[in-house]
């Protein structure tokens, strides 16, 4: 494994790329340690291949430092490619040579002693090891790029966009052969803008957004910090418009709804955490008082944090209702993407 003292196979401070007057990459700073499958999540022109080139020296920063293994890239760059193993975006074969051959060149320029078909056939690539690369699908072609980036057990697997072009079983064996890497101790670097890819394979997670790193944990600490709800959901017995009004003043509680079971009437209120009643919430003639002749249906609130789900329950408690069934729906990856971008997508031609 790595002689890097340091904790951290990947450590950037202060990383920019300019183009004139364009950042693509602006001051990023982040750590990926060793044993992690760290996802760089964000849309297309956010900057991520942008700094996966500056990783490998593919591209040299306009400002700011790199570590890539205890190495500085600009100054160790054979080394850097002998131990990590890297899948690019847009990765283009030689025509007229075989997966094969593909295998054969990284296996020489790396000294390993990987056996091409054994690598092919872990991609799904065993009945095409002698066929033309010229001659393979999109996905086969991203396949091939896969085999070539795990010759020689590498410290460091850095995976670019590698869900293009692939069909579902081809997004499973990457999926997979992540896992297996990182199991068999390497780190994995995995950038991509494919949201639930990003969720079932990755530690812990970077958003980035306009060249800026904008939000980094996993995605417990991602939810927690995102400006995003949880939706509790308690079917119930007992008066609904009493539960309401118990729920609402409970802190945390950004919004409640209840619906009767007999009728399918929905009462909503957006007045939360002990505030002044208003519309429907102020009780008496209306939808308050046709909501008091509920017995039994579904509350529905948003809260916060999870963490309230406990003080909601508590507060019906106190009301006799009976609790019939929970159901408890945390926010997606989607969600706190779009609340830490602002739900615009990244333009631009730097990736």
């Amino acid at each position: 494994m790595s002689s890097n003292d340091d904790a951290s196979v990947i450590r950037t401070d202060g990383l920019t790329k300019r183009y004139g007057s364009d950042a693509a990459v602006e001051n990023l700073s982040f750590t990926v340690d060793t044993g992690e499958i760290y996802g760089f999540l964000g849309p297309n022109g956010a900057g991520k291949s942008t700094t996966i080139n500056m990783l490998m020296d593919y591209a040299r920063p306009t400002e700011g430092e790199i570590s890539i293994l205890g190495m500085d890239p600009r100054e160790d760059v054979v080394d850097v490619h002998q131990r990590v193993g890297i899948l690019p975006d847009g990765f283009s074969v030689y025509e007229n040579r075989t997966g094969r051959d593909h295998l054969r060149l990284v296996i020489d320029t790396k000294a390993a002693d990987d056996d091409p078909e054994a690598l092919l056939e872990r991609v799904g690539l065993a009945d095409a090891v002698d066929d033309d690369a010229g001659s393979y699908s999109r996905g086969m072609r991203q396949r091939l790029a896969l085999a070539m980036a795990l010759v020689g057990e590498p410290e460091l697997l850095i995976l670019d966009e590698p869900f293009s072009g692939l069909d579902p079983h081809g997004v499973r064996t990457i999926r997979d052969v992540a896992h297996a890497e990182n199991d068999r101790g390497a780190t994995v670097f995995f950038s991509s803008h494919v949201l639930g890819q990003v969720e079932l394979v990755c530690d812990r997670i970077g958003i980035l957004h306009e060249g800026r790193l904008v939000a980094e944990g996993t995605l417990e600490e991602l939810r927690a910090s995102a400006p995003v709800t949880t939706e509790f959901e308690l079917a119930v017995d007992g008066n609904l418009e009493q539960a309401r009004r118990a729920v609402r003043n409970v802190e945390g509680v950004v919004d409640i709804s209840v619906s009767s079971a007999s009728d399918g009437t929905t009462v909503g209120d957006g007045a939360t955490g002990g505030g002044p009643e208003t519309g429907a919430a102020a009780g008496g003639a209306g939808a308050g008082a046709e909501a008091d002749t509920m017995a039994g249906g579904t509350i529905v609130t948003h809260l916060e944090s999870i963490d309230r789900r406990e003080a909601v329950v508590e507060a019906l408690e106190r009301t006799d209702m009976t609790i019939r069934r929970t159901t408890v729906e945390e926010p997606s990856i989607e969600s706190i993407f779009v609340a830490h971008t602002g739900g615009s997508p990244a333009g631009g031609e730097h990736r």
